[in-house]
Order: structure tokens, then sequence, then C-alpha cells
């Protein structure tokens, strides 16, 4: 009796409280849904770039000017980042002054300086992944976000390079990395707006931030109690006769589609709340400034002898554990097939495929090999970038996944998971020595709730567009049997109880 008595007071508490939220809990999923498939409408038919993989150029030092004297020549004796980078006209020394500074090239064989060589090298890479060849309207040099560029794409300074084209295309590019950081045109543009009016609300002022994230607990809240509440009427209402027509619909698509709003609605809640508690910051950092006045061994000169049988792809200049400065050869990672299908782009856009293999080390001073490898130069890193000598679990990522993304835009990299005091796993790039990302271990599960549950990103065996198919699938169900059926009734209800209320009255 006890039971009965329980179950009888859970389906009256399902049915009042279900009523209540209907107008704002379907006015949510009828905002926040079809606004989430907005975001699946600029992936799939948005502008893609043509080429997944950055420009490659033979990298020979045989004839190249001593990479010391080009330097000094310049006047440089201290910089963030120095490598050599595949440039318009080959391979080029690229010198980083400071992290948010333009890049700076140099000849490798004559050591003059490249004038715009930064702007150059942008609208080299903007040709290289959008396969344009359109005139170029205008190059800006970005070392903030913008609404067209926010700040999940991670990367700064860009530029952002501008096409004399029907849609107005723009590339982003990151020269540090000769990476692609985005591709735009009107219709993406047009898109992304919507998405940020309608899901994020970022039209609302940063300075009245509560009130964003009030307003969308209120409606994304409500939608999950009205699913958690139609759950609960599926459970314990039982009837003696079927009901019929549109609420038949709304039923039967109760059994299958209170599941899936609860994960978008709980992880989408959770994202909201983490988020506003500790806002995103910028973690991405270059090493510290590298002291070229140890550049003192001619690697030009014994570059043939080093490098007999290796398939050296790259070189860049980093610190060991002990303040020296070592030559870094990085080695070619292996290239597979090269995605050829929009849809084989865009999987391998958010998969990610490595830019370089394993490295070998040698001492710029003195020219003898260093015995630590890039499993060491993570370690090293590491405690550089947290200041703590504790020993971190140290994987190599080669893929893009739930806690390290495609946002980042840069493989390979080294994960390093950290326990007490750090609590914190880091991604680090030994190619230039930097901090990629960071994540606090009290974050963890939050990324992998918004990976897992609000993207759906275990659907990721059924290929972007499966998975995409299968989303929109849902979410337009939801939105048809369960919001557009639910607020149907509730205002025939509504109108049915006012005109009853005036006839009571008069009796």
């Amino acid at each position: 009796m006890a039971t009965l008595s329980r179950k009888l007071r859970t389906k009256r508490w399902a049915i009042s409280k279900h009523q209540l939220l209907a107008l704002l809990g379907g006015t949510g999923l009828f905002i926040f849904g079809l606004s989430g498939l907005l975001h699946i409408v600029m992936v799939t038919w948005g502008p893609q770039q043509v080429v997944m993989m950055p420009p490659m150029a033979p990298l020979s030092l045989e004839i190249a000017k001593p990479l010391q004297k080009t330097l000094a020549d310049a006047g440089i004796d201290k910089a963030a980042a120095i490598k050599v980078v595949a440039g318009p006209q080959g391979s080029v020394l690229q010198v980083t002054p400071s992290q948010m500074a333009a890049r700076r090239y140099f000849s490798l064989e004559t050591g003059a300086e490249i004038e715009g060589g930064d702007e150059a090298q942008a609208v080299f890479l903007a040709r290289h992944y959008s396969g344009l060849d359109a005139p170029v309207k205008a190059t800006t040099f970005l070392t903030d976000f913008t609404p067209n560029y926010p700040w999940v794409n991670r990367l700064l300074p860009v530029y952002r390079v501008d096409f004399e084209t029907a849609d107005n295309r723009s590339m982003y590019v990151y020269t540090e990395t000769n990476a692609s950081a985005g591709m735009t045109n009107d219709f993406k543009r047009a898109v992304q707006t919507g998405f940020r009016w309608f899901h994020t609300w970022d039209w609302l002022p940063r300075d009245v931030e509560w009130g964003r994230v009030l307003l969308i607990a209120l409606f994304v809240g409500s939608l999950l109690g009205l699913a958690i509440t139609g759950a609960l009427m599926l459970i314990t209402i039982r009837r003696k006769t079927p009901i019929r027509g549109s609420m038949r619909w709304h039923q039967m698509a109760g059994y299958a589609l209170a599941l899936p709003i609860m994960m978008f609605t709980s992880s989408g809640l959770y994202h909201l709340i983490t988020s506003a508690a500790t806002p995103p910051e910028r973690v991405l950092s270059l090493q510290s400034s590298l002291d070229v006045a140890e550049m003192r061994f001619p690697l030009a000169q014994e570059w043939t002898a080093m490098t007999k049988g290796l398939p050296v792809s790259a070189l860049s200049l980093v610190t060991s554990p002990t303040g020296s400065l070592l030559y870094r050869l990085g080695l070619a990672a292996p290239r597979g097939a090269a995605p050829l299908t929009p849809e084989a782009l865009r999987d391998t856009r958010f998969e990610g495929r490595p830019m370089t293999g394993p490295a070998v080390y040698v001492d710029a001073e003195t020219g003898q090999p260093w015995d630590g490898g890039d499993a060491a130069m993570a370690a090293h890193l590491g405690a550089r970038f947290t200041g703590s000598d504790a020993e971190p679990e140290a994987s190599l990522v080669t893929r893009f996944g739930p806690l390290y993304d495609f946002r980042n835009k840069r493989l390979p990299v080294w994960q390093l998971s950290y326990g007490e005091p750090v609590n914190a796993t880091l991604w680090v790039d030994t190619d230039t020595g930097a901090l990629v990302d960071k994540l606090p271990n009290s974050q963890q599960p939050e990324r992998w709730s918004f990976s897992l549950i609000h993207k759906w990103n275990f659907l990721r065996p059924l290929g972007r567009n499966g998975q995409n198919i299968v989303i929109a699938a849902i979410v337009l169900a939801s939105v048809g049997l369960m919001a557009g059926i639910g607020l149907n009734t509730y205002l025939k209800r509504r109108k049915r109880f006012s005109v009853d209320r005036p006839k009571a009255q008069q009796v």
C-alpha cells in the first residue's frame, strides 16, 4: 500500500511539474535545439580547406650561410623561437622575436632579411590551404579574438587573409607553425552569428555575464526538468486505454528521446556553469628567450655528414634542461594516403595527423649529440612550465581526442599528466618548446562530458557525417515530436481553461 502511495505521489508530482515547465522548457528546446543544428550546418556546408598538411620544402643547409652569422648581422641576440620553415621560395629561417610579434624571415643562402616576410608567408599559407588563386583583398594581423575568430580557436597571433571572391572568403593562418587556423565566408559568418546569438547568447554584454548564465540556465534547466518529469510519467502512468492522435506520438517519442534530451541538457548546463566559474584563459606559451650567442657549431658545414641517412624534415632551436642551446632535427613522419573527398578532409581535420616524427638533438655549441630525446625534452618542458620536479605520466599524442582536440591544431605533442602538487595535464610541443594547453584535473570531467555527452563524439566511428546525421535526426525529432506537440497541447489546455473559467464563474 505504501508503494502504491509513493508511486501515486510521484505520478502526481511529475504531472504537475511537467505542466508547469512545459512553456519554458519547450521554448528552450526550440531555441537551443535548432540553434545547435547551426553548428552542424556550419561544419558540413561551410567552406573547407582543400589541403590538410602544411607546405613542405627540401631542407638542405649545405650552401646555407651560417645561421649564427645571419642572426648576428640582423642584430638578433635573443628570440622566442627560431626554426626553418617552408616559404613561398623554399626553406627559410623564421625568427619569432616575442610570442605576439610578427615573425621575421631570412634567406638561408644569403642571410638577407625578407621584407614583409610574415605577411607574405600568411598569403602563401592561405593560398596553400584554400587552393584559391583569387586576388587578395586585404591581410589583417590579429592579436586578439573576434566574433568571427572566437577564443575556441586558441591560436594567436594569426593573419586573416581576405580574398576577392563572390562569397568573400577568408583564411586564418598561424605562421609560427605554418598552420591553418580556420576558413570562413559570408555563409559561415551568417550561420556562426546565428549560433552565437541563439545558442551561446554572446550578444549579451560581458559586464552582465551573470545574466547570460542565469537566462540560459533557466531555459536549459527547465528543459532538463521537463525531460525528467516526462520520463517519470512514462514510468508511473499506466492507462487502461491507449491515448490517440498526436499525443500518442508524443508519448512514443518520449521513450526514445527522453535520455538524449537529458544528455544534451545536463552536459550543456555543466559546461555553462563550469565555464562561468573558471573563464577560459590563453594557455599557449612559447619557450623562454633563446640566447643565440651559444650557436658556435658550424651546422651548415657539417650538415651533409650529420644528416646522412636521416630523413630530416624540420630544424629548430630549443634549450636543454641545463640551459644549453640545442639544434632539434625533426625526422619525417609517415604521411599515409592524402584525404581527397570533402568528408575525408573533414575527418582528418578533426582527427589530426602528426606533422613530424621523432627527433635528434645536437648541442649548438659543441656539435655533440644530446643524450636525451623527445621524452626527456618533454619532461624538461613540463618542469619548466609547472615549476615542479614531480614525475609526470608522459605519452605522445598523434591524434586529437576528448581532452586534446582539433582546436589546438598542433600534432604531435607530448601529454604530461601530473598528480600532487600540480594536479593538471599539460601538452607540450618539443619542436619549439611551447606549452600548447593545460587542463587542471578538476576540469577534466567537464571536458569529457562536453565531448562525449554533449557533442556525442562516441559516434566518431560512424564518420563525421554519420555522427552529424544521427544528432540532427534526434534534435529534429525532439523539436517536432516533443516540443511541437507538447507546446501545442499546453496552449490548447490553457485556451480551454480560459474558456471554462468564465462559465464556472457565471454559475
